[in-house]
């Protein structure tokens, strides 16, 4: 029987469309890249099911031996226009607050370069809340690698446990999650389907943030 799930003592979040809405963003660049590379362009839907991992671990099966040259376009299209569309995701920063009151470590585990994810952290004004903004390159390895999780908890985090909860909006969180011994939790408007997170199934999930924010409460 499974013990009750209690108070976080962290919480690791993804980034890009978990405490922020960016999937305009990064398919107007991946089409962009697409194109360049003289492939079929995606669809909205497509770009949201196939964008999970890095760029470094997806554009060589994507791209092959021309995969630096891709990244290149991916990354000069996105660098011109992700700040200008940066939303956070309604009531992040107020669940942001919430966990720090509550004296919960708080870092980030996002596959985003590194550098992109803390600019958009510091346009947003929010990093303050975060002990560790660990992107895309700097760990060894990106999520879902161990590696990503144990950066991430570097600046003073707790062991890794079930205490420490790891939210986001797709399977390679959860997968991450699980590898790294951290409670999986689902944040996504979509329900989960029988059968969907089969390698990593989430133990709690939430609709929305004030969702989430409503289960905090009960602690």
């Amino acid at each position: 029987m499974r013990a009750p799930i209690g108070r976080p003592t962290a919480v690791l979040f993804d980034w890009d469309n978990t405490l922020v809405e960016t999937w305009g963003v990064i398919h107007e660049s991946m089409n962009l890249t697409l194109a360049a590379m003289g492939q079929k362009l995606w669809s909205r839907e497509e770009t949201e099911s196939r964008v999970r991992g890095s760029l470094r671990d997806t554009f060589p099966d994507l791209f092959g031996t021309h995969w630096k040259d891709a990244e290149k376009v991916f990354y000069d299209s996105f660098e011109a226009v992700h700040l200008q569309h940066l939303n956070p995701v309604a009531g992040a920063e107020d669940l942001l607050k919430d966990l720090q009151g509550m004296g919960c470590y708080l870092a980030v585990v996002s596959n985003k370069r590194g550098p992109f994810l803390r600019r958009e952290a510091e346009h947003l004004g929010w990093g303050g809340y975060f002990r560790k903004l660990a992107g895309a390159g700097d760990a060894a390895r990106d999520k879902p690698a161990l590696d990503h999780v144990e950066l991430a908890l570097s600046a003073g985090g707790p062991p890794r446990n079930p205490d420490v909860w790891f939210v986001g909006d797709a399977d390679i969180d959860l997968v991450c999650a699980k590898i790294a011994g951290c409670l999986p939790i689902l944040l996504r408007a979509k329900s989960p389907e029988f059968g969907e997170f089969a390698a990593a199934a989430p133990e709690l999930y939430f609709a929305d943030i004030a969702a989430f924010r409503r289960h905090l409460a009960e602690f």
